[in-house]
């Protein structure tokens, strides 16, 4: 009988490096070791999105992803097979979706904000990892980041941390860093942290 793939679950609020640490680990891993899925490409349409006070859409909430579309594909890889999906590209007009395909491989890496916060694909997971940084930050990065790669102008950025982003990771994110059995601190660098992660997934993979 093939082996149960081992399911590693990385978690954390949004700027604490969890896509460079992700971005790392591909670079380390060929797709025959290691298979990455990420609760980034299971966004709901933005006309299925909540909307605040403001008419700003909030897609910093559980019910923003389409969790039960990432589980049915999750245990598909868990069976051995294969399956694809549509990058989600949030509201940058810029960005060309890929498609993603989704190979089985002996690791599989589970990524994304509220991992640990959906009860049914938490109790999948083997280990689970939750990256942490200072606020600041944080903040920071998600500046860089969405102005970037998402095209957001610096008052939405700021906007969306003070009134979606914080108050979501004090609530659906943060209180599962003590059930964690990793806690990757990453104010500066995660270098260490890696390396030891590398060394176990090679033993895993």
């Amino acid at each position: 009988m093939k082996r149960k793939p081992y399911l590693i679950g990385i978690a954390g609020g949004s700027g604490s490096g969890k896509t460079t640490l992700i971005r790392e680990l591909k670079k380390a891993f060929s797709t025959k070791k290691v298979c990455v899925i990420s609760l980034d490409d299971y966004y709901y349409p933005q006309d299925k999105q909540k909307v605040d006070a403001n008419g700003i859409i909030n897609f910093d909430l559980p019910g923003a992803i389409n969790k039960k579309e990432f589980l049915a594909d999750l245990k598909l890889l868990i069976k051995g097979k294969s399956c694809e999906r549509v990058e989600y590209t949030f509201n940058n007009k810029k960005a060309k979706p890929k498609k993603i395909i989704l190979k089985p491989a002996p690791v599989i890496i589970v990524e994304g904000l509220y991992i640990f916060h959906y009860k049914k694909i938490n109790a999948l997971l083997d280990l689970r990892i939750f990256v942490h940084a200072k606020e600041n930050v944080k903040l920071i990065r998600r500046i860089i980041r969405d102005k970037t790669e998402r095209n957001y102008p610096l008052e939405d950025v700021l906007y969306r941390y003070e009134h979606h982003v914080l108050p979501s990771f004090e609530k659906h994110i943060e209180p599962y860093r003590e059930s964690a059995d990793v806690v990757i601190n990453n104010n500066k660098n995660y270098h260490e942290a890696f390396k030891m992660l590398k060394t176990f997934i090679k033993t895993k993979s």
